[in-house]
């Protein structure tokens, strides 16, 4: 018998309640009976099998390598190959670099994405938008992406695949059981990376 898939949401900051809200919306529509967990402590993270990262503010999850092993915790998991889901913010701490210029504080990252970002290089909080753009992967020619002061993707390593690009910019990234996006996947008119996500858990049970 196969086990029931546990979706963990990261739960220090960010949209957690909007992925909750996505991740079960996405049980749903593949009629099986998963859980969510909100997770706020390190040794909760043993008992998921599936992991999201939302946005907020990427400082004050870097800040999580301060809070007991929260931080090798996560990283111990990914390494192990469970999948996460890491968007706006998380996708920057899910990163192996950053770039360093005035809008940037030091923080420390998981490094388990083969990228390179920047925090907020779409703009500010009132420069936030949304806009349209295919994702082949999954067989759709528009997607809405909610970008709220969004990172930029900057470069990619050899490794890691291109999910979407809007214009020439690369907003959404596969490298592994790691899927990252720019923008708030939450916020938009179909869980289609939450199901994703999903369907990569029931692949490793």
């Amino acid at each position: 018998m196969m086990k029931k898939v546990n979706i963990g949401i990261l739960g220090v900051q960010g949209d957690v309640e909007e992925h909750v809200a996505s991740i079960k919306s996405a049980f749903h529509e593949i009629t099986i009976d998963g859980i969510v967990s909100v997770i706020k402590y390190p040794e909760e993270i043993d008992s998921i099998n599936g992991l999201i990262i939302p946005g907020g503010e990427s400082t004050s999850i870097g800040k999580l390598s301060n809070v007991s092993d929260f931080h090798s915790s996560i990283k111990k998991k990914i390494t192990q190959g469970m999948p996460v889901l890491g968007t706006c913010a998380g996708l920057i701490f899910l990163s192996n670099q950053i770039v360093q210029n005035s809008s940037n504080t030091s923080q420390k990252l998981l490094g388990s994405l083969d990228i390179e970002t920047e925090r907020n290089a779409f703009g500010r909080q009132h420069e936030s938008f949304q806009s349209e753009f295919p994702i082949p992967k999954f067989g759709l020619d528009k997607f809405t992406g909610v970008f709220i002061r969004a990172p930029r993707i900057r470069s990619i390593g050899s490794n890691v695949e291109i999910l979407a690009k809007l214009n020439d910019e690369i907003v959404a990234v596969k490298q592994g059981n790691i899927i990252g996006t720019c923008f708030h996947p939450e916020l938009s008119n179909t869980v289609i990376f939450h199901k994703y996500l999903i369907e990569l858990v029931r692949e490793t049970l």
